[in-house]
């Protein structure tokens, strides 16, 4: 099975672009424009995080619960912290890859790896509470609803885990395309679903207790003559607002479907291997070329696009109060109004570059650059 590295990633996504304005050039990113700063984003406290996210193009986010604050990097360190000062509450050394995480909640903190384990560590002392095997390198953090902890391993198959000793529950297996980009979205768990986006372009909900498939609906049908035309990759993972799934893939559609059925509510036509995020009744979305749109979830019509971030290979968004925050290459945090796109905020976390989405916590915001510093904000 082959398997795309992080450069023949951006590669084609940059050549989606290039080819898309006649361009035998590879262009480079875009130069940031001067704008008149309207909010501040004042550090609280900052600190680091071992070695960050490494050089294989893993998107270790962070995660919290109650008043604290999780984070890992690549070989196996997790810290948790005070959201609000930044002390470190407990610290635990694995000793392994870690590549999918962060995920926390019901006591557990969640951690997957290229060895193919799922590793849950009580929130409150860091203390191991079981390992899994589930045979396959684990990208993006497991998710729980309190009774069963689901995870999605790189080759499509979700598998179900026991949250109180790890055990195997079920695994739903399906083919992966014959080409994907490195990466899978976190599952979304309910009391009722799994459901998660695969390398085909599928969504697909299983009974969580059972692994029983539910519904599949396709969002993206690959086209094209090369297989590198034809990825239609959900990497981004999926928003559930209400009863609603926001879903979009690569080189294909951005989609909202009733979380029930599957049914597709509507559809429009984008390309992102990064997440979307809503608010103010609009998704936001950041595009494989570095246009960020918000577009309204009603009519589907976009209500702006920015396109100043050209090629700057972006984070998945995050709504910040009235903003929209989205992280760069080179390691800016962007503030966008929600109203407009315009520019309100920009300041630098980490020169290594900035690519695992934004948390929004409350009144602050916290960003974990690619080296490992995390950086604390609240607005000024």
């Amino acid at each position: 099975m082959m398997r795309w590295t992080h450069a023949v990633m951006l590669a084609a996504a940059v050549l989606a672009v290039g080819c898309s304005s006649n361009s035998t050039k590879e262009l480079p990113p875009a130069e940031l424009t001067k704008f008149s700063e309207e909010v501040r984003l004042d550090k609280q406290w900052s600190r680091s995080v071992g070695t960050g996210q490494g050089e294989t193009w893993n998107q270790l986010e962070l995660a919290s619960e109650g008043d604290s604050l999780f984070a890992a990097d690549i070989e196996g360190l997790v810290l948790a912290m005070n959201r609000e000062t930044g002390k470190v509450l407990w610290k635990q050394e694995l000793d392994l890859p870690v590549s999918g995480g962060v995920g926390a909640g019901y006591g557990l903190v969640l951690l997957g790896t290229l060895k193919g384990e799922v590793i849950a560590l009580d929130s409150s002392s860091g203390e191991e509470k079981w390992r899994a095997r589930v045979g396959g390198e684990v990208l993006s953090a497991p998710a729980s609803n309190g009774n069963v902890v689901v995870v999605q391993t790189q080759d499509d198959r979700l598998i179900g885990l026991d949250a109180y000793d790890g055990r195997q529950l079920w695994r739903y297996d399906s083919t992966p395309a014959v080409l994907t980009l490195r990466g899978t979205g976190s599952p979304v768990v309910t009391n009722r679903l799994a459901v998660a986006g695969l390398s085909s372009g599928k969504v697909i909900a299983v009974d969580v207790e059972r692994g029983i498939p539910v519904w599949e609906q396709r969002v993206a049908v690959p086209k094209g003559r090369s297989e590198l035309e034809r990825i239609v990759d959900i990497d981004g993972g999926l928003l559930l607002s209400g009863g609603t799934l926001y879903v979009v893939t690569y080189q294909g559609q951005l989609a909202a479907l009733d979380l029930q059925s599957g049914r597709p509510l509507w559809q429009r036509q984008a390309s992102s291997y990064v997440g979307v995020a809503a608010g103010f009744g609009n998704i936001y979305l950041s595009q494989a070329s570095g246009s960020v749109e918000g577009i309204d979830e009603r009519s589907t019509s976009a209500l702006w696009s920015n396109d100043a971030l050209a090629r700057r290979q972006l984070s998945s968004p995050a709504v910040f109060s009235s903003n929209v925050a989205v992280g760069d290459l080179e390691g800016y945090l962007h503030l966008l109004s929600q109203v407009d796109g315009r520019f309100v905020g920009r300041v630098r976390v980490d020169s290594d570059g900035l690519r695992a989405r934004p948390l929004v916590v409350g009144d602050w915001l916290y960003a974990y650059g690619n080296s490992g510093k995390l950086v604390a904000y609240t607005l000024r």
